[in-house]
């Protein structure tokens, strides 16, 4: 996988992100230019001119991420508003597409863990990086990404970690965060707490589950256009997700029932595959075990195999975030072709 290490201003970390991955990130493009005009019926051009509809409120509001993209889109020779449909794609979608991933939080004793399952179109594999980000404030923030997306899945150096799920709903609000930048959002923060305050405040633009935790343990966030909604630790310090609802949203949201079948499936063999477990101390290696279950129900398992729509696990994420540290697997963990390791302390 593409290592992409970027340091200074907004600007500087986007044209080096953008110089480095310029191959990368024009194959993501072309990928998503054919997933919207398949699943959307939306050409490229009415992609980028839709995505600008959001360009007020981030310019307004959060200014150091268009000129991160602004950079990023120099670097890579394309335009702010091919980097912007990136970093949007989510909200792009109306809930025409969406990945299928599991997610768990698990705190107990001195130790607290973060990780999870990516799956996505097999195609995109090819166009992951490691992102690394030196902030001037001395901030580091590293994560897995496509290439061109400024937030995605990782952590940074206060030990503040964050995951994705996707829900299937429709909604959309072009005066909130888009996911993906609002997961860049919780590695820009001190703690969880202060993470989950500022997105409450801010507001999340569509639907979505984002799994904020620190040494402290975990709380998810189901997300709407409407509404962000709290899932606190069970009382043996968990938090897990898969790609349904699991807590009330407000009166008018509608998700899209199971939209995949197995994700009822995955979330019971994640709990299950943790109770087996409640007796040990939470560790990146035993999670990193569970992350590689095979075992099939309801049409797939937690490390999942090539499927409908090429879907399958693209790459795992284990984070210690006590010793801010974190194993990936890339490809199927049960099999993987690389192994990285995080090291932020």
């Amino acid at each position: 996988m593409l290592e992409v290490i970027s340091t200074g201003t907004p600007h500087q970390i986007g044209l080096s992100h953008g110089s480095t991955a310029s191959k990368e990130i024009s194959r993501s493009i072309i990928f998503y230019q054919n997933l919207f005009a398949a699943k959307c019926h939306m050409d490229w051009e009415t992609v980028k001119s839709f995505v600008l509809k959001y360009h007020p409120y981030l310019s307004s509001d959060w200014k150091d991420y268009v000129e991160e993209m602004e950079g990023v889109a120099k670097g890579a020779g394309v335009t702010y508003a091919d980097i912007l449909a990136l970093n949007v794609r989510t909200e792009i979608a109306f809930g025409a597409f969406a990945d299928g991933c599991t997610a768990l939080s698990w705190r107990g004793g001195e130790s607290s863990v973060l990780a999870q399952n990516w799956d996505w179109n097999t195609e995109q594999s090819e166009n992951l990086i490691s992102l690394k980000i030196k902030k001037e404030n001395g901030l580091i923030i590293q994560m897995i990404t496509e290439a061109g997306i400024i937030g995605k899945i990782g952590m940074n150096s206060n030990g503040v970690g964050c995951t994705l799920n996707a829900l299937k709903a429709k909604g959309v609000s072009f005066t909130k965060l888009p996911c993906h930048l609002a997961l860049r959002t919780v590695m820009e923060s001190q703690s969880r707490e202060a993470a989950i305050a500022t997105l409450e405040k801010a507001g999340v633009a569509s639907a979505c589950h984002i799994l904020v935790a620190d040494v402290t343990g975990g709380t998810g966030l189901e997300c709407s256009s409407e509404d962000v909604v709290q899932i606190p630790m069970n009382k043996e310090g968990i938090v897990t997700h898969t790609n349904h609802c699991i807590v009330p949203h407000v009166e008018g949201f509608v998700e899209e029932p199971d939209w995949l079948p197995d994700t009822r499936y995955r979330l019971r063999r994640i709990n299950e595959l943790l109770n087996a477990a409640k007796e040990e101390e939470p560790s990146v290696d035993v999670v990193d075990k569970m992350l590689c279950d095979e075992v099939e129900g309801e049409g797939a398992s937690i490390c999942r195999f090539e499927g409908k729509d090429r879907l399958a696990t693209l790459f795992s994420i284990a984070m210690d975030l006590k010793n801010k540290r974190a194993k990936i697997s890339v490809g199927r963990p049960a099999a993987p072709r690389e192994k990285l390791v995080f090291n932020l302390a």
